[in-house]
């Protein structure tokens, strides 16, 4: 081999060395490469999107809104048929009047009842009165007949009356109890109606709620996706009207967990994102995950079979957009970003 060709060769193989070299020491965060900055491409813009279902079922009587239309908290999207849900107010309105009314009547029978109970205590006054009255009379009569002032007949009238004002008494002292018991029993059925009442109420507040429930509204100011919702369409409990894509926006970037030593909470990030021509924006790092992103799958690897490939896991960071940013409300969920993570400093 001539002397210039084997100068070549020594020259491609340093050069080839030397890179390698350079590959392990960048790989490694090895000087001169110790300071650059984390970064990755497994990364999205996330924010809140809500699917709007409704909570009672008909068929759509109007459809206000169009794909993609901005819209506020609280404004109509859609509108239910709710002729039925009116009429079922109605109806629960008219229960509770019923309900309502026994209540009512139940209590002019208590009243009655207890005006009842009163006139009997009277009653049994009167007749302790009046025995008390012909006992008087029997005693005096006695000492009397003794005298043989008063005849033995007067004496036996008067015994009579002590036993007919006894009974009179015990007949008035067990009506006095009969209508206790009526009391009582009012009573009882008052709270039976009373329970019916409540009952009739919570049905009418219920009617309400799936009359209120036929106008579906925006849980929040956002962006609709695409109104899948049809005038005319019948739709159930569950069955998907559309989405709203709420304001708030934020990033998570999935750094590997080697990357993790040089990212802390609150530390300063920039990013670009693919779609609106790699614009940098600033953000700081608001949360880690708990746990990497494998422990979330549903199915989790299993590396008890012997045959064992480490592979570097990936952890979820939540990063906060900074406000006021020029192009900031362009950021749309699902759009791929670039961050990069400052080194920290020695």
């Amino acid at each position: 081999m001539k002397p210039l060709s084997r100068l070549v060769a020594s020259l491609i193989a340093a050069a080839i060395a030397l890179l390698g070299i350079g590959l392990i020491l960048f790989a490694w965060h090895l000087p001169p490469f110790a300071n650059r900055p984390e970064m990755t491409e497994n990364a999205y813009v996330r924010g809140q999107v809500t699917i709007l279902s409704p909570q009672v079922s008909g068929y759509v009587a109007e459809v206000t809104v169009k794909d993609f239309e901005r819209v506020k908290a609280g404004q109509v999207l859609l509108k239910i048929d709710d002729r039925i849900y009116r009429q079922k107010v109605k109806q629960a309105e008219a229960n509770l009047k019923a309900q309502e009314a026994q209540i009512a009547s139940l209590e002019q029978k208590r009243r009655s009842a207890e005006a009842k109970l009163e006139a009997g205590r009277v009653q049994i006054t009167s007749a302790e009165s009046a025995l008390k009255t012909a006992e008087a009379t029997l005693e005096r009569n006695r000492g009397l007949a003794a005298k043989t002032v008063v005849s033995q007949s007067a004496l036996e009238q008067s015994e009579s009356m002590v036993e007919q004002a006894r009974a009179a008494l015990a007949v008035a002292s067990a009506s006095q109890k009969v209508l206790e018991q009526d009391v009582e029993a009012i009573e009882v059925s008052r709270q039976g109606f009373e329970a019916a009442v409540d009952g009739a109420r919570a049905a009418l507040e219920l009617a309400r709620i799936d009359l209120a429930n036929t106008a579906i509204t925006a849980p929040a100011d956002g962006r609709l996706g695409e109104v899948g919702a049809r005038k005319g369409a019948f739709v159930t409990m569950g069955t998907q009207l559309m989405a709203v894509v709420l304001d708030k926006v934020w990033v998570t970037a999935n750094f590997k967990e080697t990357q993790l030593p040089d990212i802390r909470v609150g530390q300063q990030v920039t990013f670009t994102v693919d779609a609106l021509d790699h614009h940098v924006f600033r953000g700081r790092i608001e949360s880690l995950s708990p746990a990497t992103g494998s422990e979330f799958s549903v199915l989790k690897p299993d590396n008890a079979t012997g045959n064992f490939t480490k592979v570097a896991q990936r952890v979820p960071i939540r990063i906060a957009i900074e406000e006021g940013q020029a192009g900031a409300g362009r950021l749309e969920p699902g759009m791929s970003v670039v961050v990069t993570v400052p080194k920290l400093p020695s």
